[in-house]
């Protein structure tokens, strides 16, 4: 195995591409096991059982600093 990227032949840059395949497989495939499952203690759910908010009456507004010419 060589000492630098620049002189590494071949068979070194296939071994560095594979070593970070098989690294970001890892990284996907533990983010998407890794959920909340509702099982789980009651701050877990924090989220979904949260109070329902309505939305109230919609208000027009504009703001208009330029000055009146008459």
């Amino acid at each position: 195995m060589n000492a630098t990227i620049f002189s590494a032949d071949r068979i070194t840059h296939v071994k560095i591409v594979i070593i970070a395949l098989v690294a970001a497989i890892v990284v996907v495939t533990v983010g998407i096991n890794a959920r909340i499952t509702e099982t789980g203690p009651v701050t877990a759910r924090i989220w979904s059982d949260g109070p329902v908010v309505k939305a109230g009456k919609a208000i027009n507004f504009s703001v208009h600093d330029d000055p009146v010419i008459r």
